[in-house]
């Protein structure tokens, strides 16, 4: 089997195809001798910055002298990215091999329990793979968490980042339905690490006291002061039960991701007797691509990954705070299964000189077309095909003192990465 066999067979259920639940991805992990109870580490839910606490936790830990699995959700470029260990994607060859000697697994239990989906087989995939190379797991969470593959694990660590409105065909409707799916990470005796307010934290922490798991709470346990550096990220302290850490560098942009470090900062700290000096390192060198990053200059090009409302307002006011009155060109893109009229609203927050709507070729049809995009934005509003036509145009449009903003799809923004490559 090559590599692209591989992906073809992960993906004949559909790319995009979902079926909710843990017992198939429970049933299959202990048919192949269930590796991950041996796995500790932290499971990490929430609608916004489970990517950028994940990474910040997994580079502490490294740095604390860890072998640390990582478990990012989605990719941007190749499916091998989901599969880490101490920084490092596994290679293609070794994702074919793992792939092939679960086969007979996949068959076995899904001739009971029907197929698995791609996301099930992918989770398997890496927890294999993972579990005799590591001593410490950071998983992210996929959709939701009560229902998501990744729940079959119980890490020790439920990390809780957040909750805002997403996937709400999924999810519910309200803060509280959606709260209620992601505090079911919680199990009996973890201990609990969250961002959450408001009713969000209230049903955390109901979760928390059902399930005897002690919380630290973003704001109260733990605290966070930082000083924006500006295209130099941050200057940050954090302090928590026994912990303080000064002085710390930060070089991810937006004035949220303090907040997602501090949380990395405290779970490390449940996960391990962490030193000063690993916090420092760990942060220090934390690089996460597609969340404001800065991939060009002379027109500035920046990509950021948010692809709902809450992420879109808030990575576009810190940008704005960057930048200034500079001019702004928007590229952007949207699946389908998203709602145009709530991520638009969101971009005009943004107040761009310009949008120029385009459709990710790795989307697989599953995106909104952007004539459609630029009819729903009105005024102001283009379209161009393909993303690098796209990219080109939105540059002219800035001129050489401007800036261009890659938004609304990580598909959109995985692609724009990988023509640096």
């Amino acid at each position: 089997m090559t590599y692209e066999e591989a992906l073809d067979f992960i993906s004949s259920q559909g790319r995009f195809a979902m079926k909710l639940g843990t017992e198939r991805t429970r049933a299959l992990l202990d048919h192949v001798g269930a590796p991950d109870r041996q796995l500790r580490g932290a499971l990490i839910a929430g609608t916004n910055g489970k990517g950028s606490t994940g990474v910040c936790l997994s580079s502490i830990l490294r740095a604390a002298g860890h072998n640390v699995g990582f478990m990012p959700k989605p990719h941007l470029i190749s499916y091998t990215e989901r599969i880490e260990v101490n920084g490092t994607p596994i290679s293609e060859q070794d994702f074919v091999a793992t792939l092939e000697d679960l086969m007979p697994a996949f068959e076995a239990v899904g001739s009971e329990l029907g197929p698995p989906t791609e996301f099930e087989m992918l989770t398997v995939m890496a927890v294999v793979y993972l579990a005799p190379r590591i001593d410490v797991l950071v998983c992210e969470v996929g959709l939701g968490g009560r229902l998501d593959a990744t729940n079959a694990l119980d890490l020790g660590v439920a990390l809780i980042t957040n909750v805002d409105l997403d996937h709400q065909k999924y999810l519910g409707t309200t803060i509280g339905e959606i709260a209620r799916e992601k505090a079911a990470i919680i199990k009996q005796g973890n201990r609990v690490v969250t961002g959450c307010e408001g009713e969000a934290l209230q049903i955390v922490e109901a979760r928390a006291v059902a399930e005897a798991a002690p919380v630290w709470r973003l704001g109260r346990e733990i605290r966070v002061n930082a000083e924006s550096m500006g295209w130099d990220g941050h200057v940050l302290t954090v302090s928590g039960p026994g912990f303080e850490h000064r002085d710390l560098r930060l070089h991810l942009l937006g004035e949220f991701q303090p907040h997602n470090a501090a949380l990395a900062v405290a779970a490390a700290h449940l996960i391990d007797d962490v030193r000063d000096e690993a916090v420092r390192g760990g942060l220090g060198a934390t690089v996460w691509p597609g969340r404001l990053q800065v991939i060009a200059e002379g027109p500035r090009v920046i990509l950021d990954g948010g692809h709902n409302p809450a992420a879109m307002v808030t990575a576009g006011a810190a940008l704005r705070r960057l930048i200034g009155s500079e001019r702004l060109v928007a590229v952007f893109a949207m699946l389908s299964e998203r709602d145009p009229v709530q991520l638009l609203a969101a971009l005009r927050t943004l107040s761009p000189d310009a949008v120029v709507f385009t459709e990710p070729a790795s989307a697989h049809g599953h995106a909104i077309s952007p004539e459609e995009l630029v009819t729903v934005y009105g005024p102001g509003a283009q379209a161009a095909r393909p993303a690098s036509a796209a990219l080109e145009h939105a540059k002219q449009l800035a001129g050489a003192g401007g800036n261009v903003l890659v938004c609304g799809s990580l598909y959109l923004v995985g692609e724009i990465l990988a023509l640096r490559d």
